[in-house]
């Protein structure tokens, strides 16, 4: 089958990134109180995670996402004003009604702009690139704020042991114009498998059953994940869309510079770089001081790549991402 690459006419420019993490660290030490019979070293080995941040009381999805976008904003150097669209990727929101994105518009000070949720779980934010690059290609934003925030730990059950190490809060967010030049973001590849849809989930906390109606019902408001089933498919998932957009793109694993990945596992991410002969090296990766936060990991990972000055100026960057339902998400961005 052959595939046509994305036309300068079809990409957009990511004007400007950033990304915020909340103040307190929480290292691997304190959650392995809870499970004497594990060690540090273990849970290094197992997932790459060395600790992550937790929000305080005083944080929320929303004002980590403000900090997030000021800093997308000001690398842009555009006013705030200038925005129309805002689009937020979350499996968390501060609440359910009315969207996370309408409460950001607000805070910000752009009332009026076009706001809306999106959740792909831990694809998110990349369906949410997708997105917001449509509306601009299709005429219907000029300026497009594509931000995510997870604060996870306040859904991480911490005598779980196939979660509670994994999870962290954070928010991550991108300036998408319609301007030429600057980073280009070409089409991004979307696809699911929903066999899997209980390969993670949290079944608490919607329609079904919108608050607990015992003691036991509890663990059902948490994330539960089988770790087996995901670690394989996962892998596969990861490759897929890797290789997907190299055909897609009409480029070789040596034309890649970096990807950036979502922040899954460093054993998955290490499998997965041998699979597609792309280095290890190459891979963007937080994890271990980050863990794994869901839809903001992807734009985290770019935000922190960015404010490190990692990239070079055309450097092909692909981005990939696996996540509850399963979601899948691939592409390029030449910077």
């Amino acid at each position: 089958m052959r595939h046509s690459p994305t036309s300068a006419a079809d990409t957009v420019c990511i004007a400007g990134v950033g990304f915020a993490v909340p103040k307190n660290v929480r290292a691997n030490s304190e959650i392995l109180k809870a499970f004497p019979h594990r060690t540090e070293e273990e849970v290094v080995r197992l997932t790459g995670i060395k600790e992550r941040r937790y929000a305080d009381d005083d944080e929320s999805a929303t004002s980590l996402a403000a900090v997030a976008v000021s800093h997308a904003l000001l690398q842009a150097a555009m006013p705030v004003a200038n925005i129309d669209t805002v689009i937020m990727a979350t499996i968390i929101p501060d609440q359910p009604v009315p969207s996370a994105a309408s409460a950001l518009a607000a805070l910000l000070g752009i009332p009026r702009a076009t706001a809306f949720d999106l959740n792909a779980a831990c694809s998110g934010w990349l369906y949410a690139l997708e997105v917001g690059r449509s509306l601009i290609r299709g005429g219907s934003a000029r300026n497009v704020i594509v931000v995510t925030a997870e604060l996870l730990s306040r859904i991480t059950n911490p005598e779980d042991h196939e979660t509670a190490f994994l999870f962290g809060d954070g928010a991550g967010a991108a300036v998408l114009t319609g301007a030429t030049g600057g980073h280009r973001l070409h089409r991004m590849g979307l696809s699911g498998d929903a066999t899997q849809f209980a390969a993670i989930q949290r079944t608490g906390g919607g329609a079904r059953l919108p608050w607990p109606e015992a003691k036991a019902d509890l663990h059902r408001f948490y994330i539960q994940m089988d770790g087996v089933a995901v670690f394989k498919h996962a892998v596969v998932g990861f490759a897929e869309q890797i290789e997907e957009t190299l055909r897609r793109e009409r480029l070789r694993p040596e034309d890649i510079a970096w990807v950036v990945p979502h922040q899954a596992n460093a054993r998955i991410l290490n499998a997965v770089s041998k699979r597609v002969g792309i280095p290890y090296e190459k891979f963007v990766m937080t994890i271990s001081k980050y863990g794994n936060t869901s839809a903001a990991s992807v734009s985290m990972a770019l935000g922190w790549a960015a404010e490190e000055g990692i990239f070079a100026d055309g450097d092909r960057i692909i981005f990939c991402s696996v996540g509850a339902g399963l979601t899948f998400a691939g592409g390029l961005l030449v910077w």
